[in-house]
């Protein structure tokens, strides 16, 4: 089992901190993950939020980069629908060279109705977008001349170079929870990265054969809210009112446009004291290292994956907080599962 890290550098107005020094803060962080064993670093995108989610993937994944040297470094996910195919594949390769290779592109629809509106999409375009940029980067890294009259995108003789280091290309994830976004990311013959409800990985690993892939040449990442502390109490007593303030967002944009089913009614919580002895808190990896241990042990008798994304930070936490956190689960927790 590997493990990961997600990060989206939010900074709510309740604990506004200074955006400069919040970054380093959670670059340094990532710093001592890495020294911490932990396999990955995941970067997510959101974009006109008040409380600065971070709307730019790519320089960040460039920043963390050049601070590391074990640690991969992947994207869940960039919004596809909302860039320039040609942009993404070469800020992609530019990451991939200054990082030795240690690059993964993910990609997902954005779910949204705002940012769609703002940014002048039709939302009903956004799974052709995704598969026409997805297929253009993928030709533009492997081949020595692209030419595109698509639906969304016109190149003409484009050339990338350099090339990236990884051959033939960065390993290629899609975000999905829905059936057709699983589908998709089987018929792409791309790696999953999902999070809340049921396993994936059956449906997943059907449609990758079905369209002459080998599940066994795939991996499946899998998103977890996770929080150590030496007592349940203390975790508990340090992530309420950030995990309240962190899903509330999730739960308004998810509500509004519903992916999956449930998500219309995913965040029905007033307050952060309502958490703890929910059906969401008592499902949360949220506890002593050994409570940790034993609600991934019973998770994972449902769920397959290769790798565990823990979202361990979140928007508004004094970052020394969940440094220690990071520090209890890499030294006691890690090891059970590797």
């Amino acid at each position: 089992m590997r493990f990961g890290l997600t990060y989206d550098f939010r900074n709510p107005p309740k604990f506004q901190r200074n955006s400069a020094d919040l970054y380093q803060q959670l670059i340094d962080q990532i710093v001592t993950a890495e020294t911490l064993g932990f396999d990955q670093v995941w970067l997510t995108e959101h974009h006109f939020t008040n409380d600065g989610y971070n709307p730019s993937v790519m320089p960040m994944a460039a920043a963390i980069a050049s601070r590391t040297t074990r640690i991969r470094i992947g994207t869940f996910v960039l919004i596809l629908p909302f860039h320039d195919p040609l942009r993404v594949a070469e800020d992609a390769t530019c990451v991939d060279l200054i990082s030795g290779g240690r690059f993964d592109l993910g990609v997902g629809l954005g779910y949204t109705a705002d940012e769609y509106q703002k940014l002048g999409i039709d939302r009903r375009e956004r799974a052709a977008r995704l598969e026409e940029g997805l297929d253009i980067i993928k030709r533009l890294w492997s081949e020595k001349s692209v030419s595109v009259d698509g639906q969304f995108t016109q190149l003409h003789q484009a050339t990338l170079s350099p090339k990236p280091v990884q051959s033939p290309h960065p390993p290629i994830w899609i975000g999905a929870r829905a059936g057709k976004a699983i589908d998709r990311a089987g018929r792409l013959g791309a790696n999953l990265l999902t999070t809340i409800g049921p396993d994936p990985a059956p449906r997943f690993r059907d449609a990758l054969s079905v369209n002459g892939f080998r599940p066994d040449e795939h991996e499946i990442g899998q998103l977890r809210l996770i929080y150590c502390a030496p007592t349940e109490d203390q975790a508990w007593s340090e992530v309420a009112e950030f995990l309240h303030l962190s899903m509330s967002y999730y739960g308004k944009v998810m509500g509004e446009t519903p992916e999956a089913a449930g998500d219309e009614n995913l965040w029905n919580f007033t307050s952060p004291e309502e958490i703890r002895y929910s059906g969401l808190g008592r499902a949360a990896t949220i506890g002593t290292p050994d409570q940790v241990i034993g609600k991934l042990d019973s998770w994972l008798e449902n769920h397959h994956c290769s790798q565990i994304i823990c979202s361990t930070h979140l928007a508004g936490m004094d970052p020394a907080k969940s440094t220690a956190s990071m520090r209890l689960f890499a030294e006691e927790v890690m090891p059970h599962f590797k």
